[in-house]
């Protein structure tokens, strides 16, 4: 692995593989094969069949860990594919709590299918220490579940007052960084214990990849879920390991372009009459910036922010040109979603209202862009 002192662009671009020792090639070698000769049945190699373990998926889990700063991650058919499997490791009569504005996808499985095998969970505000620690049932409780960022409301969450206060409880810290990407934020040195990622978004960063991540420091916990990946069996295919491999090599690059414009659209914003309010941790206003400050090292590429009427802000979604009105973030193109039918669809209306995810709410995730392009964009819409 790259000396861990080298620059955050250095290791992304020489992490986890240099080049092929037999050819000299400097990209990773792409295996498709399903299944690996063996010599007899009392030697074994390495690998067996592709479902438990594949070079090249293997290379791009070693890259994932070094990078959050964990010794073990796992790569996953998509993000919920790797929420699902870090949230099997509990048993029926476990009880998690759980920022409550959650991603939607992260909200359907615990309510509507980890519910069903007897594991709860209690929904509190993460920026409220207090509210949270009173969530936990002693005994029951084995775990928080946060992201930070939050998604969409960009709430930010002190991960080290909540990796101090699961120690005290012995729960484990689950935490979703997929908004920042260890490029910003690695949330294993501030004491949590597991990092999850959709890495269709900013790791693979050009919109052609569905894939996801678990990483962890801790062998036990390395363990438990490699016996769920494989047991399930939802892992990264070769093809798409190879693609999120050469995305990573860009990563940041991508992330300083986006935050710039994220930035500099949410200073504009801020200021526009038809704007109700603008969500971003960059922002000195924003309730989480010092706390963000504190443990990250920018505030991210996507933003947050509500328009004075549902009517315009379905025109913006519709006529925006230089963002793409779809689902996701993370692309070297900017996105443009609508939380309350996409993200967040999955939680019915009167949840959504309860947390603050308004009609008139849209999420910007900012691509490599110039900034101006974007920004008059929605100029021209809101005005």
């Amino acid at each position: 692995m790259t000396d861990k002192k080298a620059g955050r662009n250095t290791r992304l671009v020489h992490t986890g593989y240099d080049t092929d020792p037999h050819t000299g090639a400097l990209s990773v070698p792409l295996i498709h094969a399903s299944t690996f000769r063996q010599k007899s049945v009392t030697e074994f190699g390495e690998y067996d069949y592709s479902r438990s373990g594949n070079p090249t998926r293997e290379t791009l889990e070693k890259i994932i860990a070094d990078l959050e700063g964990g010794s073990h991650g796992y790569a996953f058919a998509s993000g919920m594919a790797a929420i699902s499997a870090a949230l099997m490791i509990f048993s029926p009569g476990d009880h998690l709590v759980v920022c409550e504005d959650v991603y939607g996808g992260t909200w359907r499985v615990l309510t509507g299918l980890l519910s069903r095998f007897g594991i709860e969970a209690t929904f509190a505000d993460a920026t409220d220490l207090s509210a949270f620690e009173k969530a936990i049932i002693p005994g029951k409780t084995k775990a928080l579940y946060l992201e930070t960022p939050s998604n969409p409301l960009m709430k930010i969450t002190d991960l080290r007052a909540m990796s101090a206060l699961a120690k005290k409880y012995d729960l484990i810290t689950l935490v979703d960084n997929t908004f920042m990407s260890p490029y910003l934020q690695r949330p294993l040195e501030l004491g949590c214990d597991i990092v999850l990622h959709s890495g269709t978004k900013f790791l693979n960063g050009h919109s052609d990849v569905l894939c996801g991540f678990a990483v962890t420091a801790d062998k036990a916990l390395g363990k438990r879920i490699k016996y769920i990946q494989n047991s399930v069996g939802a892992v990264l295919p070769p093809n798409d390991c190879w693609l999120v491999i050469r995305g990573l090599k860009t990563l940041g690059v991508r992330m300083e372009a986006g935050q710039k414009s994220a930035q500099a659209i949410a200073e504009a914003l801020e200021k526009h009459p038809n704007v109700k309010q603008v969500l971003y941790p960059g922002l000195k206003k924003h309730k989480g910036y010092e706390i963000n400050r504190a443990q990250s090292d920018g505030a991210g590429a996507v933003l947050s922010f509500e328009l004075k009427s549902t009517e315009l802000t379905h025109r913006l979604l519709k006529e925006m040109q230089y963002a793409a009105f779809a689902v996701s973030l993370g692309g070297v193109e900017s996105i443009i979603s609508y939380p309350p039918m996409m993200s967040h669809a999955a939680m019915p209306p009167a949840e959504r209202a309860a947390r603050g995810i308004s009609d008139s709410l849209v999420r910007l995730s900012l691509g490599v862009e110039d900034t101006e392009d974007v920004l008059n964009d929605i100029l021209r819409i809101i005005e």
